[in-house]
């Protein structure tokens, strides 16, 4: 089935905007180079993100919102905006399913 992408990304930033993200306490991450190695303390599992992931958690860590970690990433990256939504929107998906990071749904 395909989807009209605008109406897609219209959506997947919709989605963004309403939630809010910030790193799980049971994390721990370093910067090495371009790329930020995460360990969850849990777990013992270790992650590495590379430079698009690792500037995706610098935001994150200073309290940006996903609306303004979007903004961002666009402002510094190449990338197409709807393009972006659905890979922010999945990036966020599997670091929650890991539990590196805290989602939380504005009211």
């Amino acid at each position: 089935m395909q989807t009209d992408p605008k109406a897609a990304a219209a959506r997947d930033g919709a989605e963004t905007n309403d939630r809010s993200v910030r790193p799980s306490s049971d994390v721990v991450a370093q910067h090495l180079g371009d790329e930020v190695v995460l360990v969850h303390l849990r777990t013992n599992q270790i992650f590495t993100l590379n430079r698009t992931g690792a500037r995706f958690w610098e935001l994150v860590e200073s309290g940006s919102d996903l609306s303004s970690v979007r903004d961002a990433l666009i402002a510094e990256f190449e990338v197409d905006e709807a393009a972006l939504a659905g890979d922010l929107e999945r990036f966020v998906a599997a670091l929650s399913e890991e539990a590196l990071i805290d989602v939380d749904e504005r009211s």
